[in-house]
């Protein structure tokens, strides 16, 4: 003798979100069109994808984070450059330095350092 077992109360809790979420519905329309279908496709698990627009469309979140990305990039660029010009130009202006600034610098520091002691 078979017992029945009744339905579980957390899988019909999900059942009915499901259903008050529309999430039933469209896959039920989406998996009879696919059933409608003359030829049916090669990939169904896309076409189940594209049905549900999934396929192709990002939120408007998704495309402002991508236009920041693309931001973020230039200027990551551009201030890299930047970054290599002022290196260069920091570079000539140590060269450019007379000795005599340098030998008057070190002075400086030495009296300064014995001055202290």
């Amino acid at each position: 003798m078979a017992h029945y077992k009744g339905p579980d109360p957390k899988r019909e809790q999900f059942r009915r979100y499901l259903e008050k979420a529309g999430v039933v519905d469209s896959l039920t329309s989406v998996l009879v069109s696919l059933y409608e279908q003359q030829e049916k496709p090669n990939n169904a698990l896309e076409f189940v994808k594209q049905q549900l627009g999934a396929v192709g469309q990002t939120s408007e979140d998704a495309e402002a984070l991508q236009q920041e990305v693309i931001n973020l990039r230039q200027k990551c660029a551009r201030l890299a450059g930047e970054n290599k010009e002022l290196k260069a130009k920091v570079s000539l202006q140590w060269f450019e330095v007379p000795a005599s600034h340098l030998h008057s610098a070190t002075m400086t520091d030495s009296k300064s350092i014995t001055e202290r002691q």
